[in-house]
């Protein structure tokens, strides 16, 4: 016991500073190199709750139905209730339950964070291969099952934006000075 306790106060010392010195960080670690322009721009690819960063294309229903069924419903289940992965469709009304279903038409507070997730994360075994048409097409199919918008409406970067989610209101604005409000 004597000896771990002994080893334990020396990776103490050495770690946390008790009379043993750091070395001084040094600027390089002598591999790497700087990231690009176009490597940043790249990997820039966040939209905002506002729509900011959505590129052009556009989507509607019966595309998403497509699209859905080819490449989203194997993990979310046909209609995007029964799947093996989260659900999609439904659970309005129930946040204020014991048993909250957080899903697209409940929880999520802007139309503009699904296009941005379903961008950048799906489907999960080939995140980023959707092309932006079959992204908003996607997306207006899933608005649609969640009675979000009409079945003939065409989503795309001006029309996106102005889709109001049912929860937009229920989330509580973060008061710290050093974040922007949205």
């Amino acid at each position: 016991m004597y000896t771990y306790n002994a080893a334990l106060a020396v990776v103490s010392m050495t770690l946390f500073g008790g009379g043993v010195g750091f070395a001084e960080e040094s600027a390089s670690y002598g591999f790497g190199r700087p990231a690009t322009v176009v490597e940043v721009q790249a990997w820039d690819i966040d939209i905002g709750p506002t729509g900011s960063g959505l590129p052009p294309g556009r989507g509607t229903v019966p595309q998403g139905a497509i699209t859905y069924a080819g490449k989203c419903a194997s993990c979310h289940g046909a209609t995007g209730i029964e799947g093996l992965q989260t659900q999609l469709i439904g659970g309005q009304g129930s946040l204020a339950t014991d048993h909250p279903v957080k899903t697209i038409g409940s929880f999520w507070p802007y139309a503009t964070t699904l296009y941005d997730y379903i961008r950048r994360a799906m489907p999960w075994n080939a995140p980023q291969s959707l092309t932006p048409d079959e992204v908003y097409a996607v997306v207006a199919w899933l608005l649609h099952q969640n009675g979000i918008i009409p079945a003939d409406m065409i989503i795309d970067a001006q029309t996106l934006p102005a889709v109001k989610i049912p929860n937009r209101g229920g989330f509580v604005s973060d008061p710290r000075p050093d974040v922007p409000s949205r």
